[in-house]
């Protein structure tokens, strides 16, 4: 990988990272239709400090307060009713579903998970699921006594079930093309939570998982920055990591301000289309299901 590589790659990872389309997925894709080799899980995994790292500093006061009021609650039997309290006990819960299979199926992840056929399945089957999801928020709520529909749920209303769920859904993105916001903002409103509340979480409940995996796969980074062997070399990991920072962090407070007055529907439809159109090029060998795979 060059320096040109890392910066468009970075641009995908910063751009993508945050909406509910995969950023795996893009990079993937991107460097298949590119002709370069496949910048790899790892490479994936360590951008994402970048991405994440805007995270951190555009929550910095949401973070802040959920950590301290966590730290209070180890003594205060009080502050464990508090709802930054309870967050971050059940971010740190919703983690372990996640952690427990990105180590179990590490081989596959790196290996299997990154065939194209695969990717442009998941594309398209969780780009479904997200519209449904996104009728029944909308259309479809669950109605209360007298036919009215019940209240969507924010925050405050989290509990230990949703917070499990919502973690079994994020472990979904494991598999590239599912998107880790779209799969944890799909479980947020199928359980009943406002777009908004359901995106808010899905950024916190990344960001134990994404930065563990980043530091993790640290040290696959390395090489001469050739590609030969499927190796990254540091120059343009940082380079991408960077620009992916930037990037992200823009799209960060783009994407909030949209979801609060609109659908989800473009995204719906522009994931099964780029499925769709993944599974043509294949299948009239325009690309290859491997491309850009190192070579065994």
């Amino acid at each position: 990988m060059n320096f040109f590589e890392g910066t468009v790659l970075g641009l995908v990872q910063g751009l993508t990272e945050f909406l509910p389309v995969s950023s795996s997925a893009h990079l993937r894709i991107t460097a298949a239709l590119a002709g370069w080799d496949d910048p790899g899980a790892a490479f994936t995994a360590v951008t994402q400090i970048g991405t994440e790292t805007a995270v951190l500093i555009y929550f910095r006061k949401d973070i802040a307060r959920i950590v301290r009021a966590w730290a209070l609650s180890w003594t205060r039997r009080e502050m464990r009713r508090d709802t930054d309290a309870r967050v971050g006990w059940l971010v740190i819960l919703g983690t372990i579903p996640i952690g427990l299979l990105g180590v179990t199926f590490q081989d596959a992840i790196e290996g299997p998970f990154r065939d194209l056929r695969l990717i442009a399945t998941t594309l398209i089957v969780l780009g479904l699921i997200l519209g449904g999801a996104d009728w029944y928020a909308s259309k479809g709520r669950p109605r209360g006594r007298h036919s009215l529909p019940r209240p969507r749920k924010t925050l405050p209303d989290l509990s230990v079930r949703d917070g499990v769920l919502y973690g079994l859904a994020q472990s979904a993105a494991l598999i590239p093309g599912v998107s880790r916001s779209g799969a944890t903002i799909s479980g947020g409103l199928l359980l009943g939570y406002t777009r908004e509340a359901a995106a808010r979480y899905s950024f916190l409940l990344a960001m134990p998982a994404v930065l563990a995996s980043g530091v993790f796969e640290l040290k696959s980074i390395g090489g001469d920055g050739d590609g030969d062997g499927g190796e990254v070399s540091w120059g343009p990991t940082i380079l991408a990591t960077v620009v992916a920072f930037a990037t992200g962090y823009a799209a960060i407070a783009w994407f909030l301000r949209y979801i609060s007055t609109r659908s989800f529907a473009p995204f719906v439809l522009y994931r099964v289309a780029l499925g769709l159109l993944l599974l043509a090029l294949l299948a009239g060998g325009a690309i290859s299901a491997d491309a850009g795979a190192p070579a065994d």
